[in-house]
């Protein structure tokens, strides 16, 4: 059980960590955030969810910005929709613009499965992700290896807030269209240590 005094990790960090490390910090350590085209595209987005309601439809109900937690991992966030199917939780995530290859998403989607089983006490197996430009929803599956990547990622995104850790930019091609491209500046503090790099080992002395 994580102590009361350890201030609880957002489970939106994770995808930021899992996209970039440095993006998460940024954003939950220094308090830093942009706005580009697809943040705004994601804000508009989540206004539609955001927005506290519950109703039933053909015996499934929807609960849409579901605030959610984890005790045993120190999680808390909000889900855009919750559907219970025989009163099973389904999280539904969803993301603007198109369907796209990676973790980041399908992690957060996890986060959010190992928090509804805490709250409510029953397995939650499934959820989806839905991307709202192309209007497609694909099902995921909970696997153990994704649910040891949420406590990895958790831990060390605990860590990075507890210690305040920044870490270098990765100055790769997920900085092209990152919003905190102009306050990360990837090519400038990587170039800068490398220039710190080549100094130390041109007046290495050897043994």
């Amino acid at each position: 059980m994580t102590p009361d005094n350890v201030d609880p990790v957002m489970i939106s960090a994770l995808e930021h960590y899992a996209y970039c490390p440095r993006q998460c910090a940024l954003i939950h350590v220094e308090q830093v955030w942009s706005e580009n085209i697809y943040t705004m595209r994601g804000r508009d987005v989540h206004e539609r969810v955001d927005e506290v309601s519950a109703h039933e439809l053909a015996g499934v109900r929807y609960e849409r910005a579901l605030p959610i937690w984890c005790r045993r991992l120190n999680l808390v966030g909000k889900a855009d929709l919750v559907e219970f199917h025989d009163n099973v939780p389904y999280p539904v995530e969803y993301k603007s613009g198109r369907r796209r290859r990676g973790d980041p998403e399908t992690l957060q989607l996890c986060a959010q499965a190992i928090c509804l089983e805490e709250m409510f006490g029953v397995p939650v197996e499934t959820g989806a992700l839905y991307w709202h430009s192309s209007r497609e929803r694909k099902e995921v599956g909970m696997t153990a290896a994704m649910r040891e990547q949420v406590v990895r990622v958790v831990a060390a995104v605990g860590e990075m807030l507890e210690k305040g850790i920044v870490p270098p930019p990765v100055n790769d091609k997920r900085c092209e269209g990152c919003s905190l491209k102009e306050s990360c500046l990837p090519s400038v503090v990587a170039e800068k240590d490398r220039e710190r790099l080549a100094y130390r080992e041109l007046f290495e002395v050897k043994p």
